[in-house]
């Protein structure tokens, strides 16, 4: 399919933004990292995603996640060729909970998840 038709990419960028230590396994994947980014770094970094019409998988650390900004939400209301998920943190992988597990208990009731 010619481009511009609906047809996938024929490839999408990895991107990484999160705590040093998170980030650097990612570069030895070949993964574009932000090691110690801040949330102003997500902003620029997803901006420039948009601008560019580039696809990508873009993996952000929970705080990041949750920092919220203009670009973040729109992309994630949008959907599209830029897909956003959120990776645990580092330090503390137990303590990550995904925000799909409100909308279960939402749904199912409290005990849904135990």
């Amino acid at each position: 399919m010619p481009p511009g038709t609906g047809s996938p990419p024929d490839s999408a960028r990895l991107v990484v933004l999160g705590s040093a230590g998170l980030a650097d396994g990612f570069s030895l994947i070949g993964a574009d990292v932000y090691a110690d980014a801040e949330p102003a770094t997500v902003e620029t970094v997803l901006e420039q995603l948009v601008r560019s019409g580039e696809a990508a998988l873009v993996l952000l650390e929970t705080p990041l996640a949750h920092a919220g900004g203009p670009w973040l939400n729109r992309l994630r209301n949008e959907g599209g060729r830029i897909v956003i998920t959120e990776l645990p943190p580092l330090p503390s992988p137990q303590d990550y909970a995904p925000a799909v597990d409100d909308v279960v208990r939402a749904v199912l009731g409290p005990d849904a998840l135990k």
